[in-house]
């Protein structure tokens, strides 16, 4: 399997807008939603491909594959069980070029799609933007109350590596809490 090759500066010019397909099929254990695609990711068509953004390897070092795969053998997941799908499908350069309808809007498509998949947790990567697609205000990090259908919905961190916020080992954390409730 060949590398990402680094996306040029036309090549992300040219993805603003993209839409990268989702990575999922019925009856998953996870449904992982990011926010919205990076440019890079929609470039290289593969989610989570910035070399910034460590989803890839939280999810490794929080025991959900068995070692880090990289972007490109995203499809791997869904023989164990998991999916990647974001809350709204279209690339920006960064989350907050959303607004507050396009994500409200998302969150509506995002329901839809898990009412026809029926995975058992959607596991939505980014807090801020939860709250504002599902209009739950005073959501936190985690486990919530309210499910969408029969699907358990679970909060994580946004792994960018813009999220400051949050270690590498805190996000393996958290990641893991998920991976022990979904089994």
């Amino acid at each position: 399997m060949t590398a990402i090759r680094r996306p040029a500066a036309a090549d992300l010019e040219a993805a603003k807008n993209r839409l990268l397909p989702d990575l999922a099929r019925p009856g998953l254990r996870v449904l992982f939603s990011g926010i919205n695609p990076s440019l890079y990711s929609a470039a290289a068509g593969y989610h989570f491909a910035r070399p910034g953004n460590r989803f890839w390897p939280t999810l490794h070092k929080s025991g959900f594959t068995g070692r880090q795969l990289r972007p490109e053998e995203q499809e791997q997941l869904l023989a164990q069980g998991f999916g990647i799908t974001n809350v709204v499908a279209r690339a920006t350069a960064r989350a907050d070029e959303l607004d507050v309808a396009e994500l409200r809007e998302g969150g509506q498509i995002l329901a839809d799609k898990v009412a026809a998949l029926g995975p058992r947790w959607l596991a939505v990567v980014g807090i801020t933007a939860f709250r504002v697609a599902f209009g739950q205000r005073h959501a936190a990090v985690g486990e919530q109350q309210e499910s969408l259908g029969g699907t358990r919905v679970w909060v994580l961190p946004n792994p960018s590596g813009l999220n400051a916020h949050w270690s590498a080992a805190a996000l393996a954390q958290e990641f893991a809490r998920l991976r022990a409730a979904a089994g």
